[in-house]
């Protein structure tokens, strides 16, 4: 059916999962063993939220307008 390359080529690349899976299995299973002897922090109880320190705006009080006085108008001349 295949050539003897063909087989060499599928069982390379099968042993190359299965070491694949182990490895990862092994990691795993590391990681999981660690955190059986592990104890949770005690939770600790909720906090009252912070209540805001009330905002101050700043509001400058309007000014009136001071009345300028007009000067008679000036005549302008072309050349």
């Amino acid at each position: 059916m295949l050539s003897v390359q063909g087989q060499g080529l599928i069982f390379t690349i099968i042993i190359f999962l299965c070491c694949v899976i182990v490895v990862h299995a092994f990691v795993l299973a590391k990681i999981g063993y660690r955190t059986l002897h592990k104890k949770l922090p005690p939770e600790q109880p909720p906090k009252e939220p912070k209540k805001n320190d009330p905002v101050y705006f700043i509001v400058e009080k309007k000014k009136k307008r001071v009345k300028s006085e007009y000067t008679a108008p000036r005549e302008i001349k072309f050349k």
